[in-house]
Formats: structure tokens, sequence, C-alpha cells
């Protein structure tokens, strides 16, 4: 026999029937969006925070990760510590002076420009 009685199944088929009507919606309020008069900034912070719900709730219901909260937390944690240690490599050689040209030493002979060139 199966673990999962028929009610269970039923509730889970609900919940995604749910999460496909919530995606529609989204989907068409995108759509809706785009054809507002706003500038790039809004019309570009707008469009991701709807990508950004919607990507969301395919993770949590569709990929089964609502009950993995912890080990998402733990994941973006490293994933910001190595962020960090990465952001300090480039600034650590801009504070050392790394990569900046030397100056040539001033020359002894006056403008080299105008030699022979009277």
């Amino acid at each position: 026999m199966s673990d999962h009685s028929v009610d269970d199944i039923r509730a889970h088929v609900k919940i995604y029937m749910m999460v496909f009507g919530a995606l529609a919606v989204l989907t068409t309020v995108t759509v809706a969006v785009s054809y507002l008069d706003l500038s790039i900034g809004p019309a570009i912070a707008l469009a991701l925070l709807i990508a950004t719900v919607k990507a969301s709730l395919v993770a949590l219901f569709f990929m089964h990760l609502k009950g993995e909260v912890q080990w998402i937390l733990w994941t973006l944690l490293l994933t910001a510590i190595f962020f960090i240690f990465l952001m300090f490599i480039p600034l650590s050689a801009f504070a050392d002076h790394i990569g900046t040209p030397i100056e040539a030493p001033a020359s002894t002979h006056g403008d080299s420009g105008e030699h022979g060139a009277h």
C-alpha cells in the first residue's frame, strides 16, 4: 500500500493548483506592468520584484524547498562570506597600489622636443 492517503494527495494537488494560479496571475501582472509608462529604473525594479516572487513560489513548492529553510540559510550565509572575501581581494590590491604605474624620473636635459627642430 501507499504511504499517502487520498486526502493527502488532494491537499498537495490543491496547493499545486493554487501556486499555478498565483504564477498565472503574476505572469498577467508582468504583462500588464510592461504597458505602464514607467522609466527604466522603476520598470526594472518592479519586473525583478515580480520575477523574484514567481521564482520563490517555484522553488518553495515545485522544487520542494519549503522544508529546507535551515539548509538554504546556511548556503546563503556561506555565499555571503565568500562574496565579502572575494570583494576584499581587489580592494586589497588597490590599497597596496598594485598595478599603479611608476612615474618616470624627471628629465635633466630640459625639453626633449626642442632638439634640432628650430
